[in-house]
């Protein structure tokens, strides 16, 4: 690992304060950036993310996937955590947090919004993204993309459900353009770039060529991660700035979340005797959240749900005790 991969997280954390300050200072130019996007889905990141995970779509394999199915074990956990446990643990630390502990310091008018907001997001597990976290910690490449696949076709028939479920609607439209955009986008386009590649590297030198090219365009990886934090930032810095309370508050949940999903993912994974190549994706994908979905439902009047499902649920249950 070289010094700046071992220090990545201090250089991110400095590209998130960075995009905050030229968000605030230059706001036109990264409103201008914000504005091209079609379905939620921003093309300068895109471009950005190909950057980030072109490296790991040429690593692999396709003539070794079908071992893939030899070892279910790590699709288990991916799909049990992501469907089973992550919307639901969401949802519960939502109410927990903006109905009692943070009741005190909000408006309690806007407490239905911020947990239909954590509960969206919450409940989209990441796609893109995932491909260079299983970069950095060294995951399998090959089995990575069939986890992202099979994540990816069970959100299309799992997500509307389930936050339909939590939040107690029946009418929630599936964001389609969003999901399949973001597909293409994500995935298909980098994953042909990336066999193309490879398939003409195999054919120079081999193995070989393929690790000294992943290995030399490496550093355009990390700087797409970078800019696309400063991005990020940048768009939303002004209104990051403008409430940094209610930031601060919104994050403690994603965090606890966070850390949690982890470790429940990277534990199971390791009493099942999984090697870290697997692990490590499988505890990343619980992790990460998939931005644009939840962005879908931004201009939606969420504050018109009077009572959500767990709210009806802890008020019954706190009558008991």
């Amino acid at each position: 690992m070289t010094v700046f991969e071992r220090y990545l997280s201090l250089w991110v954390g400095l590209c998130l304060l960075a995009g905050l300050v030229q968000g605030s200072l230059a706001p036109t130019v990264f409103q201008s950036l914000a504005g091209l996007e079609y379905a939620s889905v921003n093309l300068v990141v895109a471009v950005l993310i190909w950057a980030m995970v072109y490296p790991m779509m040429v690593s692999i394999d396709f003539g070794s996937l079908k071992a893939v199915g030899k070892r279910p074990k790590g699709l288990i956990i991916t799909l049990v955590i992501n469907w089973l446990i992550k919307p639901f643990t969401m949802a519960a630390l939502a109410v927990l947090f903006f109905n009692h502990i943070f009741a005190g310091l909000i408006d309690p008018a806007k407490a239905p919004e911020y947990i239909a907001g954590l509960i969206l997001l919450g409940a989209a597990p990441c796609t893109a993204m995932v491909f260079v976290w299983s970069e950095l910690t060294k995951g399998d490449a090959n089995y990575t993309l069939v986890q992202v696949s099979v994540n990816d076709l069970i959100m299309v028939v799992a997500f509307a459900p389930i936050v339909a479920f939590l939040l107690g609607i029946t009418d929630l439209a599936v964001p389609w353009e969003t999901l399949i955009l973001s597909v293409v986008l994500y995935i298909v386009i980098p994953l042909i770039a990336g066999a193309l590649t490879r398939g003409v590297l195999m054919a120079q030198g081999g193995e070989a060529a393929v690790t000294t090219f992943t290995a030399r365009i490496k550093p355009a990886s990390m700087l797409g991660l970078l800019l696309t934090v400063v991005l990020l930032f940048g768009f939303r810095g002004p209104v990051i700035l403008s409430q940094p309370v209610l930031i601060a508050l919104l994050a403690v949940p994603i965090i606890i979340q966070s850390y949690a999903i982890f470790t429940l993912g990277y534990g199971w994974a390791w009493a099942w005797r999984l090697p870290h190549k697997i692990a490590a994706p499988c505890a990343l994908i619980g992790t990460s959240n998939f931005l644009s979905w939840p962005w879908q439902w931004r201009s939606a009047s969420l504050a018109s749900i009077p009572a959500l499902p767990w709210q009806r649920w802890w008020a019954c249950w706190s009558k008991f005790q």
